[in-house]
């Protein structure tokens, strides 16, 4: 399975008049700009998924819709509680070993810390890899196999401003 892992998109700070529940906080107008570059950037890459699985907390629900627009996948987009803070990585690598192993290809969309401990995890069997990803940023593991543990390989990992570069 190739697993790709993307933060979400810049957005509103925590605490913004308004919007007293964290799990609302949308995308800035800077964060949506940058993040349909940096979808574009995916596509020039001819990356391809078959599943997208996004947190429902609203600035992950917007960076993932717009990823599934550009790449035209909007019957391919779920969401999943276990991508949310705090949510179960046991979950939702069942959910992931669900989608099968092979050429399957999903996209995770979610928050910090959670992401980069999910990838510490599936990399190197616990959570003490110090693996920073920035809001808008990608990393892509192959799994050899989907279960919670060491069980896949990086790959690459990108910046959101690499990401913008190859947009074109």
């Amino acid at each position: 399975m190739d697993l790709y892992i993307l933060r979400h998109a810049i957005a509103v700070e925590r605490g913004t008049p308004g919007i007293g529940d964290d799990s609302l906080r949308p995308l800035t107008a800077e964060g949506k700009a940058k993040m349909r570059a940096i979808a574009r950037g995916m596509r020039a890459m001819g990356l391809t998924f078959d599943l997208v699985l996004s947190s429902p907390y609203r600035r992950a629900r917007e960076t993932a819709q717009i990823v599934v627009k550009e790449f035209g996948l909007e019957d391919s987009m779920e969401f999943s509680h276990d991508l949310e803070p705090g949510g179960s990585p046991d979950r939702l690598m069942r959910r992931l070993a669900e989608a099968g192993t092979g050429s399957v290809s999903v996209l995770l969309v979610g928050h910090e810390p959670d992401l980069s401990s999910l990838i510490s995890m599936l990399l190197s069997g616990g959570s003490h890899d110090s693996i920073t990803l920035k809001k808008g940023g990608l990393c892509k593991l192959a799994l050899d196999r989907v279960t919670y543990g060491k069980c896949g390989t990086l790959e690459w990992l990108l910046t959101p401003r690499q990401l913008r570069g190859l947009s074109g």
